[in-house]
Protein backbone atom coordinates (compact mmCIF):
# COMPACT_ATOMS: atom_id res chain seq x y z
CA UNK A 1 0.00 0.00 0.00
CA UNK A 2 2.68 2.03 0.84
CA UNK A 3 4.23 2.18 -2.87
CA UNK A 4 0.78 2.82 -4.31
CA UNK A 5 0.04 5.64 -2.19
CA UNK A 6 3.47 7.59 -2.36
CA UNK A 7 3.41 7.51 -6.58
CA UNK A 8 -0.20 8.55 -6.69
CA UNK A 9 0.67 11.65 -3.56
CA UNK A 10 3.46 12.44 -6.25
CA UNK A 11 1.31 12.64 -9.26
CA UNK A 12 -1.10 14.47 -7.58
CA UNK A 13 1.52 17.21 -6.37
CA UNK A 14 2.73 17.45 -10.17
CA UNK A 15 -0.58 17.97 -11.35
CA UNK A 16 -1.45 21.01 -8.87
CA UNK A 17 1.89 22.54 -10.46
CA UNK A 18 1.14 22.08 -14.00
CA UNK A 19 -2.54 24.23 -13.63
CA UNK A 20 -0.83 27.22 -11.65
CA UNK A 21 1.18 29.00 -14.22
CA UNK A 22 -2.01 28.62 -16.82
CA UNK A 23 -3.58 31.11 -14.22
CA UNK A 24 -1.05 33.08 -13.06
CA UNK A 25 -0.48 33.48 -17.02
CA UNK A 26 -3.80 35.51 -16.85
CA UNK A 27 -3.06 37.75 -14.25
CA UNK A 28 -2.27 40.78 -15.78
CA UNK A 29 0.24 43.75 -13.92
CA UNK A 30 -0.54 47.52 -14.69
CA UNK A 31 2.78 48.49 -16.05
CA UNK A 32 5.07 50.36 -13.74
CA UNK A 33 6.06 53.98 -14.55
CA UNK A 34 10.00 55.10 -13.43
CA UNK A 35 8.94 58.48 -12.84
CA UNK A 36 10.00 59.92 -9.14
CA UNK A 37 7.06 61.27 -7.09
CA UNK A 38 7.63 63.06 -3.76
CA UNK A 39 5.12 60.40 -2.26
CA UNK A 40 7.68 57.22 -2.71
CA UNK A 41 10.91 58.63 -4.23
CA UNK A 42 12.91 54.85 -2.84
CA UNK A 43 12.35 53.63 -6.68
CA UNK A 44 14.40 57.00 -7.74
CA UNK A 45 16.85 56.88 -5.02
CA UNK A 46 18.04 53.06 -5.93
CA UNK A 47 18.10 54.31 -9.58
CA UNK A 48 19.86 57.48 -8.46
CA UNK A 49 22.93 54.88 -6.62
CA UNK A 50 23.58 52.94 -9.59
CA UNK A 51 24.38 56.57 -11.71
CA UNK A 52 26.11 57.69 -8.67
CA UNK A 53 28.34 55.13 -8.50
CA UNK A 54 29.16 55.22 -12.40
CA UNK A 55 29.25 58.89 -12.85
CA UNK A 56 30.09 60.80 -9.00
CA UNK A 57 32.06 57.68 -7.09
CA UNK A 58 35.60 58.68 -8.01
CA UNK A 59 35.57 62.25 -7.23
CA UNK A 60 33.04 62.72 -4.41
CA UNK A 61 33.76 59.47 -2.81
CA UNK A 62 31.95 56.47 -1.35
CA UNK A 63 30.69 58.80 2.04
CA UNK A 64 29.76 61.98 -0.20
CA UNK A 65 32.98 63.49 1.18
CA UNK A 66 34.90 64.54 -1.48
CA UNK A 67 38.41 65.17 -1.68
CA UNK A 68 39.70 68.12 -0.19
CA UNK A 69 40.66 71.49 -1.98
CA UNK A 70 39.64 69.51 -5.20
CA UNK A 71 35.95 67.68 -5.20
CA UNK A 72 33.42 69.51 -3.40
CA UNK A 73 31.71 67.03 -0.24
CA UNK A 74 28.35 66.20 -1.35
CA UNK A 75 27.56 65.11 1.96
CA UNK A 76 25.60 68.02 4.16
CA UNK A 77 26.65 70.90 1.46
CA UNK A 78 23.92 73.53 1.76
CA UNK A 79 24.39 73.84 -2.03
CA UNK A 80 23.09 69.86 -2.09
CA UNK A 81 20.27 70.09 0.40
CA UNK A 82 19.17 73.94 0.02
CA UNK A 83 15.69 74.20 -1.49
CA UNK A 84 17.54 76.18 -4.57
CA UNK A 85 17.20 72.54 -6.36
CA UNK A 86 17.72 74.65 -9.66
CA UNK A 87 21.42 75.08 -8.98
CA UNK A 88 22.14 71.84 -8.66
CA UNK A 89 20.62 70.63 -11.29
CA UNK A 90 22.39 73.15 -13.78
CA UNK A 91 25.96 72.44 -11.67
CA UNK A 92 24.98 68.66 -12.89
CA UNK A 93 24.42 69.97 -16.35
CA UNK A 94 26.96 72.23 -17.22
CA UNK A 95 29.73 70.79 -14.54
CA UNK A 96 31.93 73.65 -13.03
CA UNK A 97 35.29 74.85 -13.92
CA UNK A 98 35.84 77.51 -11.81
CA UNK A 99 37.46 77.37 -8.54
CA UNK A 100 34.14 77.82 -5.76
CA UNK A 101 33.61 78.39 -2.75
CA UNK A 102 31.35 75.86 -0.82
CA UNK A 103 30.24 76.42 2.98
CA UNK A 104 33.72 78.02 3.86
CA UNK A 105 35.93 75.89 1.59
CA UNK A 106 37.51 76.05 -1.71
CA UNK A 107 37.61 73.65 -4.51
CA UNK A 108 39.76 73.57 -7.46
CA UNK A 109 39.01 70.07 -9.37
CA UNK A 110 36.89 70.92 -12.41
CA UNK A 111 33.86 68.56 -12.85
CA UNK A 112 33.07 68.05 -16.24
CA UNK A 113 29.31 68.83 -17.80
CA UNK A 114 26.80 65.61 -17.31
CA UNK A 115 24.58 66.83 -20.27
CA UNK A 116 24.41 63.40 -21.76
CA UNK A 117 22.57 61.95 -18.63
CA UNK A 118 18.82 61.79 -19.31
CA UNK A 119 16.69 63.68 -17.21
CA UNK A 120 15.14 61.01 -15.39
CA UNK A 121 19.13 59.72 -14.31
CA UNK A 122 20.01 63.70 -13.25
CA UNK A 123 16.50 63.53 -10.84
CA UNK A 124 17.55 60.14 -9.67
CA UNK A 125 20.96 60.46 -8.93
CA UNK A 126 20.23 63.79 -7.27
CA UNK A 127 17.37 62.38 -5.29
CA UNK A 128 20.12 59.74 -4.03
CA UNK A 129 22.76 62.49 -3.09
CA UNK A 130 20.06 64.81 -1.35
CA UNK A 131 19.12 61.81 0.53
CA UNK A 132 22.14 59.97 1.40
CA UNK A 133 24.89 59.77 4.51
CA UNK A 134 23.46 62.99 6.18
CA UNK A 135 21.03 64.69 3.73
CA UNK A 136 17.66 64.59 3.79
CA UNK A 137 15.81 66.64 1.50
CA UNK A 138 12.93 66.56 -1.10
CA UNK A 139 12.95 64.61 -4.19
CA UNK A 140 14.18 66.01 -7.54
CA UNK A 141 11.56 65.51 -10.39
CA UNK A 142 11.97 64.87 -14.08
CA UNK A 143 10.63 68.11 -14.76
CA UNK A 144 12.88 70.45 -12.66
CA UNK A 145 15.51 69.04 -14.58
CA UNK A 146 13.73 69.24 -18.02
CA UNK A 147 12.99 72.85 -16.74
CA UNK A 148 16.63 74.08 -16.21
CA UNK A 149 17.58 72.25 -18.92
CA UNK A 150 15.31 74.15 -21.14
CA UNK A 151 16.99 77.47 -19.70
CA UNK A 152 20.65 76.99 -20.59
CA UNK A 153 20.38 75.53 -24.14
Amino acid sequence: MKKILGPIALMVLLMSFQTAPKKAAQVTKPAVKSVVTTANPAASIERGKAVYLSQCLSCHQVDGGGVPHLNAPLDGATAVVGKDKAKIISIVLKGMTDRVEIDGEFYSNNMAPHKELTDQQIADVLTYVRNSWTNKASAVTPAEVKAVRAKIK
